[in-house]
């Protein structure tokens, strides 16, 4: 499972949310609406995923 990689896409602006939630943005290494990153798919990535899911669009890469 940690070998797979997850594209995670930032779709909607983090300013103005919750500190914890533009945290967990910027852990991931999203700067700002529509970039992307490729994460590895671990349990701590897929934490900051759920949390700010209504944020994000997901793919498996």
């Amino acid at each position: 499972m940690a070998d797979k990689e997850l594209k995670v896409t930032l779709i909607k602006s983090a300013s103005g949310r919750l500190k914890k939630h533009q945290a967990c943005v910027r852990g991931l290494g999203l700067r700002r609406t529509n970039h992307s990153v490729l994460v590895k798919d671990t349990p701590e990535n897929r934490g900051m995923i759920n949390k700010v899911s209504y944020m994000l669009s997901v793919e498996e890469a």
